[in-house]
């Protein structure tokens, strides 16, 4: 009964309010007072290979569309150089594009920039040809699993030392928060984040919440802790999560900027070497929690918080679930094959000159998530869009396709590195579902 009572309690107020991702995480389009609307033909986006696929343009200004106005649109590949450039005036505000086909599986992109009062505004759509059919450009390295189960194994071996300090100002009526320090998969090194736990006795089910890029300080989620489930959410970069802002600012512009290329020559150096035992650190950490269930933990987070939800569950089998919204770091080898890859883009035309190397090649296959991908079993439920410039579709389709695992993909074709509320809800309705409503394990 307490959990039937539960599971909707936590509907009821986790889902909508958007508690387990919330739509803030990701940043949101900038609204401005001239809209550039673009879309294609087909109302799903989608199209066969070799289909001709039309974007309509319209500019709009108030919701009303502006004459004569004057615009620059490209058509090509996603995150390539345009095979189609034209400049034209739309007489009355809109104008049907021919877009042309792809041969193949990918994506096809239209930008639209159109000039109004001096000032330039932006707009895209892009038009998927049978992403399913999209296949990585990476490849497994032979001794992949042999690499991160001994790295798994090294790490197991360092004492997890955790410590928790309360943290008073953030605790509520029925949840404690804590700042956790671990030790990571190294002696010396630690990692960091913020833990919220239900005071009420008991056995609660567990998320892991992996950061996307960057570096900042982290809250917790306690609203989600009020409805019943420990939260862990995490720092990558082995400081403290709950510094000044200023402290961040200044290692995010100086001795981690481009953290997400250090030491890319070396595979046992790699930065996200610490980052990936990390996670799984956590993992061991939130195992080590008297309140939790010992059995049902997701795994959950956007961008490169994809990526290591992705990762986390096939180097840990202790997950049970994840929930990622548009995953990096996938098909990182992409623009060496004449296609859009994930982020960082570590082998685009921008960064090519320096890592396009063998030995940085090499590297990126042991940590490229379209080879953890090919590993996962547990369920996963994922979101994303086909306007996404940062993590391109092509990327993540490259990774979900060869998940053999249960899967469900929601799409919200027109966004691009943000999510639209519904998409958050749905997918807390779906880890809810999964959390509260699993079994406990035997004994608890």
């Amino acid at each position: 009964m307490f959990r039937k009572t539960l599971l909707r309690r936590a509907c009821r107020f986790l889902v909508p309010c958007g508690l387990l991702i919330s739509p803030l995480s990701f940043a949101q389009p900038v609204e401005r007072i001239v809209k550039v609307i673009v879309a294609p033909d087909h109302p799903d986006w989608t199209y066969k290979s070799g289909e001709k696929a039309n974007f309509s343009v319209s500019v709009l200004q108030n919701g009303n569309r502006l004459p004569k106005v004057k615009i620059k649109y490209e058509v090509g590949p996603e995150k390539m150089e345009p095979t189609k450039t034209e400049t034209l005036t739309l007489e009355n505000g809109q104008r049907a594009i021919d877009g042309g086909t792809l041969k193949g599986a990918g994506f096809l992109r239209c930008v639209v920039t159109a000039e109004v009062e001096g000032k330039e505004y932006r707009g895209l759509a892009t038009a998927a040809f049978e992403p399913t059919r999209i296949a990585p450009t990476t490849e497994s390295p032979r001794d992949f699993a042999e690499f991160w189960n001994a790295a798994k194994a090294e790490a197991a071996k360092v004492p997890l030392d955790a410590k928790m300090t309360l943290l008073p100002e953030r605790c509520t009526e029925t949840v404690n928060v804590y700042h956790v320090s671990l030790q990571n998969y190294r002696e010396g090194t630690r990692l960091y984040g913020i833990a919220c736990v239900p005071k009420r006795e008991g056995k609660y089910p567990a998320v892991l919440k992996v950061p996307g890029a960057g570096v900042r300080a982290y809250a917790g989620d306690v609203a989600m802790a009020e409805k019943g489930l420990i939260t862990f959410e995490i720092g990558i970069h082995g400081v403290p999560v709950t510094m000044d802002n200023s402290v961040y600012a200044n290692l995010g512009a100086g001795p981690l900027n481009g953290y997400m290329f250090y030491n890319l020559d070396d595979r046992d150096q790699y930065y996200y070497k610490r980052v990936y035992l990390g996670c799984v650190r956590a993992v061991d950490y939130l195992f080590g929690l008297p309140q939790f269930d010992g059995k049902t933990l997701a795994v959950t987070g956007g961008s490169q918080g994809g990526a290591l939800s992705i990762v986390t569950a096939a180097l840990d089998p202790r997950v049970k679930y994840l929930a990622a919204y548009y995953p990096a770091l996938a098909d990182l080898t992409g623009y060496l094959n004449g296609r859009a890859g994930g982020w960082p883009h570590m082998f685009d035309s921008k960064n090519a000159a320096f890592n396009a190397k063998k030995d940085k090649i090499e590297t990126s296959k042991y940590y490229d998530v379209v080879n953890f991908a090919r590993l996962v079993t547990v369920p996963g439920h994922y979101s994303w869009g086909f306007n996404d410039e940062t993590c391109p579709p092509t990327s993540m389709y490259a990774a979900y396709n060869v998940i053999r695992a249960p899967k469900e993909l929601l799409l919200a074709p027109e966004t691009g590195h943000w999510t639209y509320p519904e998409q958050v809800e749905k997918t807390n309705a779906w880890l809810v579902s999964k959390l509260v409503g699993a079994p406990k394990a035997e004994g608890k």
